[in-house]
This record gives structure tokens, C-alpha cells and sequence, in this order.
């Protein structure tokens, strides 16, 4: 069930502001990811996450419950998520070096063009602009963005 007021009104510091500082100091583990045996052992992204695992964490702060999928089977879902074209504060965007959803780094719209997200290059949750993913060879594509629904 979605809180009535879970999308935030506007801009990533709104988001920021909203969660808490364990979401804020989530390390780096790309072993954890939806469904691996390290997540299943020892829940919670405070453990560490990869960029999936800690999207989803931040989406259930705000009470979205996002299937645990991998960015392409994300990106082929239709029964908890839609693709839309305008993304929104709390929509789930797709990165990758090619427009192949397969091993795409998921991150989460926060409004204004910015995108919060978890990766190794810099080990903690950053925010980054459309254009500085733009700028990075394994991260130039946007595939698109997904809206929870369920």
C-alpha cells in the first residue's frame, strides 16, 4: 500500500531529506543484490547493497513495495511496474553502456534531473544529474524509467 503522500513534491532535496541516515551511508557491495544468497542470510541494506537492492530500499521507505528483480527482468515487467516516459520523484531509471537492459544500473529519480543511486565507483549513495550518467561509458544510455504500481 503507497503512503498518500509518498512521492515527494519536488527536487532531490526533498527526497534527501525524507530518509534516513542508515539509506544515506549504505556501502557499496555489489554481492547483494535482489535474490542472492548473501541477502536472503542477512537482510537489510545496511549489510551493503548493489544499485538494485538499494533502490528498492529507498522506494520502501516511502512505502513502494518493488518486486526483487534484476534490471532486465525489471524492465520487462508488467505486473508491478509500467514504463512511462516522463520520469517522476520516486520512478526507477535504467542505465547501461547500450540500450541492452541486461546488467543496467537501476537508480531513483529524485526530480529536477537528478538521480540518487548506490555504485562502486563512488561506494556510498550519490546523487548524479542525467547528464553526469550521460558522461560515464558504462552509464551513457538511459533505458528508460519504470513506475512501481504495486
Amino acid at each position: 500500500m503507497n503512503a498518500p503522500d509518498a512521492r515527494p513534491a519536488t527536487g532531490p532535496d526533498t527526497l534527501l531529506s525524507r530518509l534516513p541516515p542508515a539509506l544515506l551511508a549504505v556501502p557499496y557491495v555489489g554481492a547483494r543484490h535482489p535474490l542472492s544468497r548473501a541477502v536472503a542470510e542477512r537482510p537489510g541494506p545496511e549489510h551493503g547493497a548493489n544499485c538494485q537492492l538499494y533502490a528498492y530500499a529507498v522506494l520502501a521507505h516511502f512505502g513502494l513495495r518493488a518486486p526483487a528483480l534484476r534490471s532486465s527482468d525489471l524492465w520487462e515487467d508488467t505486473g508491478s511496474t509500467l514504463r512511462v516516459a516522463e520520469p517522476a520523484p520516486l520512478d526507477l531509471l535504467l542505465f547501461n553502456a547500450g540500450p541492452d537492459p541486461y546488467g543496467a544500473h537501476v537508480g531513483v529519480y529524485a526530480g529536477e534531473g537528478a538521480v540518487l543511486h548506490l555504485c562502486a565507483e563512488v561506494g556510498r549513495p550519490a546523487v548524479w544529474s542525467l547528464a553526469e550518467f550521460a558522461a560515464r561509458e558504462r552509464y551513457r544510455v538511459l533505458i528508460g524509467a519504470k513506475r512501481v504500481t504495486a
